[in-house]
């Protein structure tokens, strides 16, 4: 019995890394501020513990659901070919078995905040593990992905509002979409000849990788310019201002590490200086808090 109890903790671990669950820190930092603005302050500890369960279980189960279907794809690409399902370190049914505990647990979150959090879950799983499917189709797969790390804030801001249509979580919203949508533009720039060669789209495959890169810049300025404008219908004090001026700086940091002839640490631009971008305004937004 207790070799199946370390037997399944040891794949439980090796499915954690198959998604990547340390990146869950993406959106994660932004949903927390949409839920200290939405309380006033701190909101309960119990609504902040389901905010989080409920980030991390869509992000999970997005990601699981991504590895599954794209198992095919990640197998004939170089780049992938040594993920965990194409190596068969971890099974298809053990992948849908976690990508169905992910979904339940995500509901189960939207259930205990309140009753519009939960009524909309399942436009947002449809949003989130519909994203695997559009490079069949389209290439603003980008945009898709954006606006399911997007949902995060404004899912968080509902979970302790019971409200949607307020202007500082859409604002901040369209800051994690535009942010996202613009550092996946540099990282599928790594894909643009295979995705070419097996029919998948995307901006960089259709348009090229300089355009990509340009588009990037463009929409990260937009998401500095977003999260300004939510600072200030927010009131947003001083340390505010300089996290927005600190995550500006990043995002120069992350276009200066790439360019169309080198793209050897566009892994390093998308994995660590994102990382730093929410937990840069979320430090911001908590000293705000504090001090108020």
């Amino acid at each position: 019995m207790w070799r199946n109890h370390q037997a399944g903790l040891a794949r439980l671990r090796t499915l954690l890394e198959m998604i990547k669950v340390q990146h869950s820190v993406f959106a994660l930092p932004f949903a927390i501020v949409a839920a200290l603005r939405a309380a006033d302050g701190c909101p309960p500890l119990a609504t902040l513990g389901w905010i989080v369960l409920a980030m991390v279980a869509a992000r999970s189960a997005a990601m699981a659901f991504n590895r599954l279907v794209d198992r095919r794809y990640d197998a004939e690409n170089p780049r992938t070919a040594g993920r965990h399902l194409p190596r068969g370190i971890v099974s298809p049914a053990w992948a849908a078995g976690f990508t169905l505990a992910s979904v339940v647990l995500f509901a189960v979150a939207c259930w205990r905040l309140n009753r519009t959090a939960f009524l909309l879950s399942p436009i947002a799983l449809v949003i989130v593990l519909g994203y695997s499917f559009t490079k069949r189709f389209t290439w603003t797969s980008h945009f898709v992905l954006g606006l399911g790390l997007a949902l995060g804030p404004i899912g968080a801001w509902v979970g302790v509002t019971g409200r949607v249509l307020d202007p500082f979580p859409l604002l901040l919203g369209l800051s994690v979409l535009l942010w996202t949508a613009g550092f996946d533009l540099i990282y599928a720039c790594q894909d643009a000849e295979f995705d070419r060669r097996t029919g998948l789209h995307s901006f960089p495959a259709r348009f090229g990788v300089p355009p990509a890169l340009a588009l990037s810049s463009l929409l990260h300025v937009g998401m500095v310019a977003s999260l300004a404008a939510a600072g200030r219908i927010a009131g947003e004090g001083p340390f505010f201002w300089a996290g927005v001026a600190i995550v500006a700086v990043l995002l120069v940091i992350e276009h200066r590490l790439v360019h169309p002839d080198d793209l050897s640490k566009a892994e390093v631009a998308f994995f660590q200086v994102n990382a730093a971008v929410g937990f840069v305004v979320l430090a911001a937004v908590a000293l705000e808090v504090a001090l108020k």
